[in-house]
């Protein structure tokens, strides 16, 4: 039972963390046409590829930083035997918008069922996308009690009519995905354009190469009203830091489902949805993890800026 709840929260969306994303997320950019506004709210892929339409990363400066966020249960719903979460996420997103953008991401987290059960999950994860949003390379280790469970390595490229993926492990297979996926520093970028238009909604599918790095998750993006400086104060790293002061923030909340089994059921339950406060420069905070049986939080506890490297 507490193995099937770990492969839950061991998966945190990179873009918001989107991003991450996270965000990923989130995250997760002028070297192609911009991408125009009605694109971003039709959902048109990385899209459009037919039409040559790919984001360019380009459009959103986004901020190099090293975030923790430590986790910590909120809710417990219906039968969940969960007794207690808690762990913590490393977010180190590194780049610019020349030589695209990288992120280096672990999360542990620890269950506890109450009746002397625990288990440790510990993701661990890299990945790059080009500043053209056409090129994703991933790897990802998850450890479970100190033990590998799973370790996934490959790459994805846009082509004219698909998304070519190329996998080492856990086994070496190719995938042609639908061409109008999209990678998760682009969702990341899509959802601050799509705030700044005013646009409240998204929907998009999403690749990252997590789990087996076979799956493509379907994706609901709703986006509120933007927040005041004074709005939704927290006791967190964010909290007085200047780089952040007049820094445009809104509250987002995006919603996973897993592409094959939305095609084969009326379901509309996502598999896990992520809510968070998004900076226009990609920095997150104030994260809720909601896995349907139990919600976790991550309050942001350190916040690092890095050097933003020049493009050459």
């Amino acid at each position: 039972m507490v193995d099937g709840f770990l492969a839950r929260a061991a998966r945190v969306p990179l873009a918001a963390a989107l991003s991450a994303g996270l965000a990923l997320s989130a995250l997760l950019l002028a070297l192609a046409t911009p991408a125009r506004p009605q694109d971003a709210a039709q959902g048109g892929g990385a899209a459009g590829a037919k039409d040559g339409l790919i984001s360019p990363l380009a459009q959103v400066p986004l901020a190099p930083h090293r975030a923790i966020y430590d986790l910590a249960l909120a809710e417990v719903r219906g039968n969940s035997s969960i007794a207690s979460v808690r762990g913590r996420i490393l977010y180190d997103f590194s780049g610019n918008a020349c030589q695209g953008y990288s992120l280096d991401f672990r999360q542990v987290s620890e269950l506890d069922t109450g009746e002397g059960k625990s288990s440790t999950s510990d993701l661990r994860s890299t990945t790059w996308e080009g500043a053209d949003a056409r090129k994703f390379k991933f790897t990802s280790q998850n450890y479970v009690d100190d033990s590998l469970s799973g370790s996934v390595d490959g790459h994805a490229e846009h082509d004219p009519d698909k998304t070519a993926v190329a996998l080492q492990k856990p086994e070496q297979k190719t995938l042609d995905l639908a061409a109008g996926v999209v990678f998760p520093t682009e969702h990341m970028v899509r959802v601050i354009n799509a705030a700044h238009a005013g646009q409240n909604i998204l929907s998009f599918p999403v690749y990252d190469g997590s789990e087996t790095g076979e799956k493509v998750f379907n994706t609901l993006t709703v986006i509120g009203q933007k927040l005041a400086p004074g709005d939704r104060k927290h006791d967190d790293a964010a909290a007085g830091e200047q780089k952040l002061a007049g820094v445009p923030r809104w509250p987002v909340t995006i919603s996973y489902f897993a592409q094959k089994k939305a095609e084969n059921t009326s379901e509309q339950t996502p598999d896990y949805s992520i809510g968070f406060e998004l900076y226009e420069n990609g920095v997150s905070r104030a994260l809720t993890l909601d896995y349907n049986d139990f919600i976790v939080t991550g309050k942001l506890s350190s916040l690092e800026f890095k050097e933003s490297k020049p493009c050459r």
